[in-house]
């Protein structure tokens, strides 16, 4: 396969993987009972989080190829496995869990 094939094929699978990994941020942004958060959504779809774990169209491919060869439960295991540490990790460095102090 030639670069030229090689970097249409990346894209569309970019295309396709964006597409999981929203669907992903949603249904985990709901299950954890706090309602529609878009920026939330937005922090852990976006490039700027992608390129921490590598170019941002090659992790949106992987997630698309994971996707057309075993389907979506697999493409949401990767993403389980592999982007939602490091999401996790980052989002305690902008919110902080908060303690509370029980008692008199």
């Amino acid at each position: 396969m030639g670069a030229k094939n090689r970097q249409k094929e990346t894209l569309e699978m970019a295309w396709i993987g964006d597409a999981v990994l929203s669907l992903y941020a949603r249904r985990r942004i709901l299950a954890e009972g706090l309602g529609i958060n878009n920026e939330k959504a937005i922090r852990m779809t976006s490039n700027r989080f992608l390129q921490i774990t590598g170019e941002a169209s090659e992790v949106e491919a992987r997630i698309g190829r994971e996707f057309e060869k075993e389907g979506l439960d697999a493409a949401c295991t990767w993403i389980e496995a592999n982007l939602m540490p490091v999401f996790e990790k980052q989002e305690r460095r902008i919110a902080p869990p908060l303690k509370v102090k029980l008692g008199c």
